[in-house]
């Protein structure tokens, strides 16, 4: 603890770039050293400034003692660039953070198929369609999905690889006591519980503009590879791609239609080389071999032939657009031993009213979001529960009381 403190006071000093700060550590070894050091021996490093010469010298630590403390109250851990726990991922990119706050249970990054996953906030259907589908299959099938926390694309990557029952991390570019957007206060809830959330701003830093790329670095430096949903021409979601590409790591985009706006970035990807990204077992595919005791892929169904198709679309109307009665939907005897949990019960009378997005079953049954959406996975699973767009859910079953 005495040691993280001198990492604080380095992390904090505003007017001096983490290149700089870098070349201290590279100099001088430790904070703590940087710290003690005077000015003369400071200015032996190379590329120093005077400028930030004359920060070094304000040697106060209360700020570090004030941030040691809030995070003792808000539960959050820092772990620093020395120790084991910090990914030789994130390490070895340029202008690696000096430091992480971190919230939940770390993973091994180095271990994992990590797979960032970025894209709009203002998504179209399609794209919140292909986010939560692709997050929930590359965590099914063993990836760990990254994100930054974001409405939108980001969010919607996220919820689909928890109900697949995936580890998640989502970076964000603030504090962890700061909710942004609330919006998506039960998602941070649900991801500190089971997964992990970062940053490498101390409690009571703002969710400031100027602050998201600069923590695109970090998804992107996590990962193995970043799959770009839907991002138009000046997209944050780029300058993660592109960021990517200078960490040296792969790029996938997804394809969208020629005239949507909110393809045009990833179709562009697309003619600068990107992989396109058609499913999560084509993506997985690339790191089969160096992981194949983490992935479980799944066979992709195939396309049916296109003469096939052709010669169905050719077919008489009467063949092929007979309007068929629907079947009734299966009765499930509640009172019955069915083997279904008291969550999962209450779910399924709320859905009796009819469709309903997550939130609203959490508000009206006042489960923890977590339970609701581990409960609402396993009525899918099921057949019990069937989702709609927008993540909404109706009943697959006619329920008997």
């Amino acid at each position: 603890m005495a040691n993280l403190k001198y990492w604080l006071w380095l992390a904090q000093m505003q007017r001096i770039p983490g290149p700089a700060k870098s070349a201290l550590l590279a100099h001088f070894t430790t904070p703590e050293a940087i710290y003690y050091a005077d000015r003369g021996e400071r200015a032996l490093v190379d590329g120093i400034t005077a400028a930030q010469l004359d920060a070094l010298e304000d040697r106060s630590l209360a700020e570090a003692d004030q941030i040691l403390g809030f995070c003792q109250r808000l539960g959050v851990r820092i772990i620093t660039r020395e120790d084991s726990e910090y990914p030789d991922r994130l390490r070895g990119i340029f202008d690696p953070p000096l430091l992480l706050y971190v919230q939940g249970r770390m993973p091994a990054f180095d271990d994992e198929v990590a797979i960032a996953m970025v894209g709009t906030r203002d998504c179209s259907q399609y794209g919140a369609r292909v986010a939560e589908r692709m997050g929930f299959e590359l965590a099914s099938q063993g990836a760990l999905v990254v994100s930054g926390l974001a409405k939108g694309l980001d969010a919607l990557c996220l919820q689909g690889a928890l109900r697949a029952g995936g580890v998640v991390a989502a970076v964000i570019g603030g504090g962890h006591d700061i909710k942004y957007p609330s919006e998506n206060r039960y998602l941070y809830e649900d991801i500190a519980a089971t997964g992990v959330i970062l940053s490498e701003y101390p409690p009571g830093t703002e969710h400031k503009g100027s602050h998201f790329p600069v923590r695109n670095r970090i998804i992107s430096g996590l990962c193995l590879g970043t799959v770009v949903i839907e991002a138009p021409r000046r997209s944050g979601a780029l300058i993660t791609a592109h960021t990517a590409l200078e960490q040296g790591r792969d790029v996938f985009a997804v394809p969208g239609p020629i005239d949507a706006p909110n393809s045009e970035g990833t179709n562009r990807l697309l003619l600068e080389g990107a992989i396109p990204a058609l499913s999560a077992a084509g993506i997985l595919a690339e790191y089969a071999g160096q992981y194949p005791h983490k992935l479980r892929l799944k066979a992709v169904t195939a396309p049916e032939p296109l003469g096939q198709r052709n010669k169905k679309e050719a077919a008489p109307e009467s063949q092929t657009d007979t309007l068929k009665e629907e079947p009734p939907l299966p009765v499930l005897d509640l009172s019955a031993d069915h083997g279904l949990t008291d969550d999962q019960i209450r779910i399924l009378r709320c859905l009796e009213e009819g469709v309903m997005q997550v939130d609203d079953i959490i508000e009206t049954t006042q489960i923890p979001a977590r339970r609701v959406l581990s409960a609402l996975t396993l009525l899918e699973v099921e057949d019990r529960v069937r989702q709609e767009s927008g993540k909404r859910f109706v009943l697959a079953v006619t329920l008997k009381k």
